[in-house]
């Protein structure tokens, strides 16, 4: 038989997989990254796949052959019974007896607690929050898009950008400077080249995400459309919050709200200043605090709850990835 360690870690988003080998004393024993974790696009056996090079990569490093605890938190485990199936396909490689999978923002909420207590907001390609307590008490939404209730994350931005800038241009809507500053990013002198140009795909689907930093960028100027849409995800991101901070019971207690993901971490000032005081109006107990530890961290602390690990040990894993 080979050496078993305390928990197997795995952070997997959509654009790149993170895990992390954690012994019993809390010694991180090994890290791997791998790509994307993609199941709706290439199906959960081809995505766990990808995923299982980066483990074994891992495991062969740290010297093991299997864990107590599996604790992964996964982009697309949306629903309940989508961390079911994913828990399934993990388990199937018998990586360890015990397995939980959770939604990746968990990652970001646990890298930024000492406790399983709080609630996060992540904005990056798209917006999600979750929340939880102490006893297992947990706040989430679906976050899949619109047809949840959705509204924000960068792919969003970008697309509320161009709504602005072609009503601009064409006399539809107010003026503004984003009717400039986006075709500008790609080379082009209007909105009508830069919409023939998407529409024909000389500009890649993929790249339009490039426009919400041209969106910031065109708010922190001064532009009054532009500041309106960067005003309108802070009051998204604190109507997220302030929900979960209910459902929890949490509204009346001094609460941690942790901001992630790539828009929230890149503290724009119009942005993050706005959070603060919406929450400070809504939900004054709350604390706003952006994580910068690597979600993979919220992971093994996830891990190391569910095997009732003693606190130095957490401090120990935290240690190591905050160094």
């Amino acid at each position: 038989m080979g050496m078993t360690a305390r928990v197997l870690a795995v952070d997997a988003g959509n654009s790149k997989t993170d895990v992390a080998v954690v012994a019993d004393d809390g010694t991180v024993l090994a890290t791997a990254r791998g790509g994307g974790f993609r199941p709706p696009v290439v199906g959960v056996e081809a995505a766990v796949d990808a995923l299982a090079a980066a483990v074994d990569t891992a495991f062969t490093a740290a010297g093991v052959t299997s864990v107590e605890q599996v604790s992964a938190c996964l982009a697309n485990a949306d629903f309940p019974v989508e961390e079911e199936q994913l828990a399934a396909a993990l388990h199937a490689r018998a990586w360890g007896p015990a397995v939980q999978v959770r939604n990746d923002t968990f990652a970001i909420l646990r890298a930024g607690i000492t406790e399983p207590r709080g609630v996060a907001v992540v904005c990056g390609a798209g917006i999600n929050c979750v929340g939880m307590r102490p006893d297992g008490r947990t706040a989430r939404f679906p976050a899949i898009g619109r047809i949840s209730g959705d509204w924000g994350g960068g792919w969003g931005l970008a697309e509320e950008a161009l709504w602005f800038a072609a009503r601009a241009e064409d006399g539809r809507g107010a003026p503004t400077a984003l009717a400039r500053t986006l075709p500008a990013h790609f080379g082009y002198d209007s909105m009508l080249a830069l919409i023939e140009a998407l529409h024909l795909e000389k500009v890649a689907y993929a790249r339009r995400h490039e426009l919400t930093p041209v969106l910031f960028a065109t708010a922190a100027d001064g532009d009054p459309v532009a500041r309106a849409v960067v005003d309108r995800l802070a009051d998204e991101v604190v109507t997220m919050a302030t929900v979960a901070l209910r459902r929890l019971d949490l509204l009346e207690e001094e609460t941690p709200v942790l901001l992630g993901g790539g828009v929230l971490a890149a503290q724009h000032a119009q942005l993050n200043d706005g959070v603060r005081d919406l929450l400070a109006a809504r939900a004054p107990k709350a604390v706003p605090r952006v994580v910068t530890a690597s979600p993979v961290l919220g992971a093994a602390l996830l891990g190391l709850d569910l095997t009732d690990a003693p606190q130095e040990v957490h401090e120990r894993v935290r240690a190591h990835f905050e160094a």
